[in-house]
Parts: C-alpha cells; sequence; structure tokens
C-alpha cells in the first residue's frame, strides 16, 4: 500500500510538473492579405534586446482568402511580441527598397505602427501568464 501511495504522488507530481513546462498557447490570425502569393514568415520574440532580430520562436503561416491562422505552443509565461511579414516571392526574407523600406507587407502584435521605422518593443509586447493569448494583425 505504501508504494501504491508512493507511486500516485510521483505521478501526481510529474503530471503538474509535464503540464507547467507545456506552457501556453498564443493564436495568431492574420488579416487584411493583399494576395495569396507566397507565405507568411511570424516570429515570437522574447526580450527587447532579441527584438527584429533573434526570434524564440517561429512559424510560417499558409494564406487562404485574404487570412492565415497560426500558434506558438508551448510558450513559458513572460513578456513577448510578435513581428511577421508577407514572403511573396518565398525568398525566405523581408524585401526592401534602396532606402531600406519594406516592399512587402509587415504586421507586428498589437498591430503596432510601423512610422519612420520599424514597430517599438514597448508598441508591440504582451504578457503570457497561462491562458491561452489571442492576437489579430492586419496588414
Amino acid at each position: 500500500m505504501y508504494t501504491l501511495a508512493r507511486y500516485l504522488a510521483l505521478l501526481l507530481i510529474t503530471t503538474f510538473v509535464h503540464s507547467q513546462e507545456e506552457g501556453t498557447s498564443i493564436e495568431v490570425k492574420i488579416e487584411n492579405i493583399s494576395n495569396v502569393d507566397g507565405q507568411l514568415l511570424i516570429g515570437l520574440y522574447d526580450a527587447e534586446v532579441n527584438w527584429l532580430k533573434k526570434t524564440k520562436m517561429s512559424v510560417i503561416g499558409k494564406i487562404e482568402d485574404g487570412k492565415s491562422e497560426v500558434a506558438f505552443k508551448n510558450v513559458p509565461p513572460g513578456i513577448y511580441a510578435i513581428s511577421l511579414f508577407h514572403d511573396e516571392n518565398n525568398n525566405g526574407k523581408l524585401d526592401t527598397n534602396f532606402l531600406g523600406i519594406p516592399k512587402e507587407d509587415t504586421g507586428s502584435s498589437n498591430n503596432a505602427p510601423a512610422n519612420f521605422g520599424p514597430p517599438k518593443w514597448d508598441d508591440a509586447k504582451f504578457e503570457v501568464t497561462g491562458t491561452t493569448i489571442r492576437q489579430t494583425v492586419k496588414l
């Protein structure tokens, strides 16, 4: 009986720890996509120093009827921001003109504006606390 009780306790602890490791989902809906060419490249960033430089996670979105939906799974609690662009020619990079202005549509979490440069971390960031997060980004 003592062994069974220890086994059950260990099972409960393991289940609790495993559920904590799984983290939260961030569901992202992208709207107003101008055409179905190419794909969406979507990055999740976990710190201001990494913003638009190094993603924590990334996903590729498939475009259907001017929309796309993707999810980041198992995201631990913290502060995050999302940046994405419509890679119309499937070359895996954001195409820009000679001034560095994007030729392909871009977007960010909270629909953070890109005025005279990229969106600011403070405008795009949001907190993940354990419940599913939903973000809608309009291109």
